[in-house]
């Protein structure tokens, strides 16, 4: 989180809407630890990550829901070894988020 505590802070205080979402669990292989996070903004900018790239399209989309919605939620996302390898992943991992909606 405190690598993109400043840009949140600066989204706030620009008067923006803002979603962040948590890695809070993985199960097998996933790129980056638990305590991570993704912050996105109502203009689409994001800060952060929590997965690397695999599912932050996903986890993009739904942070804009939640800053619609202010309805927090707790995400999963997960692929198997054989498809991650099909797709040129060295292995298949799930990752299990919280995205909630910040309000200054």
């Amino acid at each position: 989180m405190y690598e993109v505590l400043d840009t949140v802070d600066q989204w706030l205080s620009d008067g923006k809407k803002v979603a962040v979402a948590t890695l809070i669990e993985t199960e097998r292989s996933a790129p980056r630890d638990p305590g991570a996070v993704l912050a996105v903004s109502d203009k689409m900018e994001v800060a952060g990550s929590v997965s690397g790239g695999c599912v932050e399209p996903a986890v993009i989309e739904r942070a804009m829901e939640v800053i619609e919605s202010g309805v927090p939620e707790r995400i999963t996302h997960g692929i198997t070894d054989e498809e991650a390898c099909a797709v040129g992943l060295t292995c298949g991992g799930t990752v299990h988020l919280f995205v909630e909606r910040l309000d200054y």
